[in-house]
């Protein structure tokens, strides 16, 4: 009867510390899990917070190139005198030397800064007819007002239409100077957009896609040269790659 019950005694101690094992391992098993969800939320925190970062880094210095010709045009609307004209001139070649400087340095954004330089070369040719026409205005109004000394009324009355008929087409012909440079920044914006998701594009792949992507963006920019001139929107390309 003693052994029987020394027996029982030695099962219970063991059935205690097998249970006692199991609630260990069951303790330690959601330790693992946990630990495990913890490392996860922490790396999950991490990339959102450096996507987010990322997308404000590149939103906060994201080139503007395209404003510089319109503030090019803006000076050159507003000068009234040949000094300043001159100034406006003077500040589109400061930004075209600029730019071509960024142009080594930034070539994620040729397209831009190609449409940008493009624009400002021509503000400062359109420059250069301004100050003739203002040249020629300024004597019209001379000859005016001798023809008014001398009591020649009509032809005064003329010739000051005639220069208010110039101001006007001027005044018409440089507000279209800022629709024209807006389009192409707009075009040149969607091809830099366009040729930046194509890279990515190719990039998830993993494959090579170059010549794909050449032909595409080839083909997109042609059809951009042809709907600046008719002002419609230009669409997309895909590549055509295979996984």
């Amino acid at each position: 009867m003693a052994i029987q019950a020394v027996s029982g005694v030695g099962r219970e101690e063991q059935q205690s510390e097998e249970a006692a094992l199991s609630l260990l391992a069951q303790s330690l098993r959601k330790q693992d899990e946990h630990s495990t969800s913890l490392a996860e939320m922490i790396r999950d925190a991490k990339e959102k917070a450096d996507a987010q970062r990322e997308r404000f880094k590149l939103a906060k210095t994201t080139p503007r190139y395209g404003d510089a010709p319109l503030e090019a045009y803006a000076r050159l609307s507003r000068a009234r005198n040949q000094a300043e004209v001159s100034s406006a001139a003077g500040y589109a070649r400061r930004r075209i030397a600029q730019l071509q400087a960024a142009q080594r340095s930034d070539p994620d954004h040729a397209d831009q800064i190609r449409a940008a330089i493009g624009q400002l070369q021509k503000a400062v040719g359109r420059a250069g007819k301004k100050k003739l026409e203002l040249n020629r205005e300024q004597l019209a109004r001379a000859r005016q007002k001798r023809m008014a000394q001398n009591n020649r009324n009509r032809e005064a009355q003329r010739v000051r239409r005639e220069v208010q008929r110039k101001q006007t087409m001027r005044k018409i012909r440089e507000s279209g100077y800022f629709r024209e440079t807006e389009i192409a920044n707009r075009f040149a914006n969607q091809l830099t957009a366009t040729k930046m998701e194509l890279k990515a594009q190719a990039e998830q792949l993993g494959v090579s896609t170059q010549a794909s992507m050449e032909a595409a963006v080839q083909g997109y920019s042609s059809a951009v040269e042809t709907a600046q001139v008719a002002d419609v929107p230009v669409s997309a390309p895909q590549v055509d790659v295979q996984a």
